[in-house]
């Protein structure tokens, strides 16, 4: 250890070599009170000179005092090593260290000094050195305590910072407004839900709910465990919310994909006159960019420039995040030269706007430029271009990523691995995403799930449940999202009951569903037709505290569709309205389409007409409507109107005026249509298209030419064709064509017993 007295080539913090020049000290004490007050105000003025980090006058006061033979105390050590912490001045600290070493047994052994002295290493994550301090301490008090679990919470060691918190638990001690707020940190980072409830529950015994750096730990700790109901509860209670309050509630919901009542959040915040800080609007702005509102993501920006903001790396990162995912690329690159100090993430984030814009030859131009000022296009950016492949299905440009990674050895990077492997599983091919898993050598918890999501989508219930146990075994305990990934898979399969079990086991063990868990739920029930159930389900919810989604929503209308409940219906359309819930594209097509199923085509038509800004499936949605219920005339009225607005029909649209056009026996419009889309909309058909076409043909009694149809398809005609036009066939004379139609039928269903009464 260094002597307390530094060379002459010193650091900013060294302490300077006595000389025997006067100094501002009084020469002499001759009075033992002049020697008391003198100590006392050079020790106020250390405290002083330390907490204002002059650090450097701080030690050269001691210096002095010790010319002039004034004994220094433990308090003295305590202030400087104080300063230290403050300015995590390691080197200096260490210095004191061995002063305080040399000075005695009087000092060294002083509890104070001992505390002091674990706070110091602890906060200046010295881990080994503060950890064997703390075990030679004789008598370990609060400070001490909190300063190691702040360590070990701090280098990601949160399993040791809460048996800590136990152990202090045990020992009597007092589990303040400091030491909680770490263990609630490290809850969260573990996603132990249950712990972080109980320290929950003490700190309201203890009156310390209110503590607004409590109830701030509170709110990240139930934002990182999924449960955004409970931190809004703690939240609503705070009686004063400071900016940090604000800001974790905020951060919780988009962290959580509650995008919406994150931006609500911020307007109340706004209306209580809180001024928005950077982190503020970092987070409404990610917001905003989810749901692509542009109107408010660019109010975000009006109000960091009014504010005075600077365009930090933090501020302008995420408005090129917002101008990007929102398709404003230029403004995006208008924010990034506007920067005056770029970082490799900001350099990254352009990249990575550049490619989901699907402007892949400006991301290469970037990621060169990149290279010219010797900065490396990271991890982050090549796992964005894997999931801009994944979610395109560019299965050639996910290859040529993937052999990038190889060349440049990148693909050892957890982040980068699992992008590929997402990459593989949505392009079809499963296969070369477990062999990238199984050859990475460290898996993290997100590469498992992403593995264990990509069998539960394709419904593989058998490998997802053996990945599912695997990872156990390999000592890596399944999260909320492992869980879910289980039960979709189950429910992909249609094995409903097994997706209930694991449901329970999940509970049974202490994970806690989230939205994601529910909604899945819901939405499987749903689709499977049990639709009495996904209701259970949904208030089952609702006793959890758990705030619906748009897919919720929809999926639970799909269910009253299935079991044909208007009254079901109204019931969700009236707690849509009266809980404020986001009326978003999916939703309110579920509505019309719910209501035209149900038999009230005129509440369809009411709920369509209040929808001020219509989207295409929108559009689908009322046609289909109006097909379903033989409103030809209305339907064709709708797609003149859709072509009007400016608005390019798809698929979707066709399948249903064509529809529309079958059941009404419009030949003429029907054919017409069907010449449109190939012709004018360059739509290839489908066998839904030409299913309809035979259908109209066959009502005019053309067999022949809806025969000649069905054969010249570009792909194998299916039974359902064969069989409606042999259904049509039954007023016919022609038994050659009879015969030929139930030939074919025949050899594609040799065990339909209904082909043989057709």
């Amino acid at each position: 250890m260094a002597a307390f007295p530094c060379a002459t080539q010193a650091s900013p913090y060294s302490i300077r070599k006595f000389q025997n020049s006067p100094t501002h000290l009084a020469k002499s004490n001759e009075h033992a009170g002049n020697n008391r007050i003198s100590y006392k105000s050079c020790l106020n003025r250390i405290s002083s000179l330390c907490k204002e980090g002059d650090l450097r006058v701080a030690v050269d006061l001691v210096a002095d005092m010790e010319l002039e033979n004034i004994s220094i105390g433990p308090d003295v050590y305590g202030e400087l090593l104080q300063g230290c912490v403050y300015e995590r001045a390691l080197s200096l600290g260490q210095q004191i260290h061995g002063r305080i070493l040399k000075s005695g047994e009087f000092i060294a052994k002083n509890e104070y000094i001992e505390t002091k002295l674990v706070i110091f290493y602890s906060k200046c994550d010295e881990s080994e050195i503060a950890n064997r301090l703390f075990r030679n301490l004789r008598l370990r008090n609060e400070f001490s305590w909190a300063a190691i679990m702040g360590l070990k919470c701090r280098i990601g060691y949160n399993e040791e910072a809460l048996l800590c918190f136990c152990e202090m638990h045990e020992n009597g001690l007092l589990l303040d407004n400091f030491v909680i707020p770490i263990a609630l940190k490290a809850s969260g980072a573990l996603q132990w839900i249950g712990f972080g409830k109980a320290v929950h529950g003490y700190a309201v015994k203890m009156d310390l709910g209110k503590c607004i750096y409590v109830a701030s730990s509170l709110l990240d700790m139930y934002g990182k465990c999924g449960l955004c109901g409970d931190a809004k509860k703690v939240f609503d209670k705070i009686p004063e919310k400071n900016i940090v309050a604000w800001n974790s509630m905020i951060v919780n919901f988009t962290q959580n994909g509650l995008n919406e009542e994150a931006i609500e959040t911020f307007y109340d915040m706004r209306v209580k006159g809180v001024e928005p800080t950077q982190v503020t609007l970092s987070s409404f702005l990610s917001a905003s960019a989810n749901l692509s509102v542009i109107d408010e993501g660019k109010q975000g920006h009006a109000l960091a420039v009014l504010s005075g903001l600077e365009l930090t790396n933090i501020l302008g990162s995420s408005l090129i995040n917002f101008y990007s995912k929102v398709g404003l690329v230029e403004d995006a690159e208008l924010v990034f030269s506007e920067m005056l100090e770029k970082d490799v993430v900001t350099w990254n984030l352009l990249v990575s706007g550049y490619v989901h814009n699907g402007l892949v030859d400006q991301a290469l131009h970037l990621c060169r430029l990149m290279q010219s000022e010797n900065l490396r296009f990271d991890s982050v950016t090549l796992a964005s271009i894997m999931a801009t492949a994944a979610d395109s299905r560019n299965f050639k440009l996910g290859k040529e990523g993937h052999c990038f990674c190889v060349r440049n050895n990148l693909e050892s990077y957890v982040a980068v691995a699992s992008s590929i492997i997402d990459m593989y599983a949505k392009c079809g091919k499963l296969e070369c995403a477990r062999r990238v898993f199984d050859s990475t050598i460290k898996r993290d918890l997100i590469m498992w799930n992403t593995l264990l999501s990509a069998y539960a989508e394709q419904g593989q219930c058998g490998e997802t449940l053996k990945l599912f146990y695997q990872m156990q075994l390999e000592g890596l305990p399944p999260n909320v999202i492992s869980w879910n990934s289980v039960i979709l898979s189950f429910l992909n399969k249609g094995e409903v009951n097994k997706a209930k079990d694991m449901f329970l086991e999940m509970q049974s063990l202490g994970v806690f569903p989230n939205l994601i868990t529910w909604t899945t739920l819901i939405s499987g029930l749903a689709k499977s037709g049990i639709g009495n159930e996904a209701f259970l389900i949904f208030l089952q919810m609702q006793e959890a505290s758990i705030k619906p989604n748009s897919l919720s929503m929809s999926s639970l209308l799909s269910a009253c569709t299935t079991m044909a409940s208007l009254r079901h219906g109204r019931a969700i359309h009236c707690y849509i309205i009266r809980h404020e819930l986001s009326l978003s594209t999916p939703v309110l097509c579920s509505l019309v389409i719910m209501y035209a199923k149900c038999g009230n085509i005129n509440q369809a038509k009411r709920v369509f007409d209040m929808i001020s800004k219509k989207e295409l499936p929108i559009y689908n949605a009322m046609i289909s409507g109006y097909a379903l219920h033989g409103q030809a005339v209305e339907a064709l009225s709708l797609f003149k109107r859709l072509k009007e607005e400016n608005v390019e029909p798809d698929e979707i649209t066709f399948t249903s005026i064509l529809s529309a056009c079958s059941h009404a026996g419009l030949v003429t419009e029907g054919l017409e249509l069907f010449i449109d889309m190939v012709s004018n909309h360059k739509i290839v058909p489908h066998a839904e298209h030409y299913g309809c076409l035979v259908s109209i043909l066959s009502r005019c009694h053309n067999l022949d030419e809806a025969l000649r149809l069905i054969l010249a398809m570009p792909f194998e005609p299916d039974a359902f064709i064969f069989g409606s036009l042999l259904a049509a066939c039954r007023e016919h004379p022609d038994f050659e064509l009879k015969e030929r139609l139930f030939e074919h039928l025949s050899k594609l269903e040799p065990d339909n017993s209904g082909n043989y009464v057709a």
